[in-house]
């Protein structure tokens, strides 16, 4: 098992190395905010996806994996294990899969996904939560939120990330730790009473970057989704932490399920690596 430790700013081993092309990007905030036409999210938070965004296999694929589905944004694990501790905290453990890896229902047991090597365009890193012999179990990037599964340790490329990030739904406040100790706090926007912001152990998925920078510069994806819409405008309903340019919004249950955070919140969690566990609590 290859160990790397991940430098603070680095987007070549946790953060990043590639971002999504600016279009899929702009196509993720065009318009967020507004009212959703025909009872859809707006198209600011329509999640990540869509037809040809990104090098993911599109819903339903399973490349590479004969019977079962690639663990993406896109697709859903049926069989997969729900996160049993959503509130446990780990040693900030993540791992990167130098070859597509078969994930399991429990160690040794049955194959009920492949975790591909990418996730939107750079590399899949994605956190450890359980470890059993040989055997890691990770979170999964899937639907239904709080997929869970089992992955062999061979073959990883492994890192540990100082971050956590809190989300705390009732104060709509976000806390960002490094090394357990407050590194920032803020008031944030999040999810309102029929597009509520979903609860449970996620993690960083991917950093993304709209062309104009507009209405943010930066956009993090997570491992969750929606738990009331199933899509938006034809993506898979990815909840993500962004900026946000109103800052009226700030305080508020206004938004389609992600989280709209301040300019300065944006850039600290900007250097937050890939893989790095958000808690969100009702």
């Amino acid at each position: 098992m290859a160990t790397t430790i991940a430098p603070r700013h680095s987007r070549r081993v946790v953060t990043a190395a590639g971002l999504l092309p600016a279009a899929a990007a702009a196509l993720l905030l065009g318009g967020c905010g507004g009212s959703p036409p025909h009872g859809t999210a707006s198209a600011g938070e329509k999640g990540i996806g869509g037809k040809g965004v990104g090098p993911d296999s599109p819903p339903g694929s399973t490349a590479g994996s004969g019977t079962v589905p690639e663990a993406t944004t896109f697709n859903t694990v049926p069989g997969a294990p729900k996160d049993t501790t959503p509130e446990g905290v780990t040693d900030g453990l993540v791992v990167h899969p130098t070859r597509p890896a078969p994930v399991l229902d429990r160690p040794g047991g049955r194959r009920v996904a492949t975790l591909p090597i990418t996730e939107l365009g750079g590399p899949t890193w994605v956190p450890v939560v359980e470890t059993s012999g040989g055997w890691r179990r990770v979170l999964l990037p899937s639907r239904p939120n709080q997929a869970s599964g089992w992955i062999s340790g061979a073959g990883l490329r492994t890192a540990h990330t100082p971050y956590t990030v809190r989300v705390d739904l009732a104060r709509r406040r976000l806390t960002l730790l490094k090394s357990a100790r407050e590194a920032g706090r803020w008031k944030v926007a999040v999810g309102g009473a029929k597009t509520p912001t979903p609860p449970g152990r996620t993690f960083v998925m991917a950093t993304l970057a709209p062309a104009g920078k507009k209405p943010s510069p930066i956009v993090l994806p997570l491992g969750a989704h929606s738990a009331t819409l199933d899509t938006f405008g034809g993506g898979p309903g990815t909840v993500a932490l962004h900026g946000w340019p109103d800052a009226s919004v700030f305080g508020k249950a206004v938004t389609h399920g992600c989280v709209r955070v301040p300019a300065d919140a944006l850039k600290a969690l900007s250097r937050v690596p890939l893989g790095s566990l958000v808690f969100i609590s009702a």
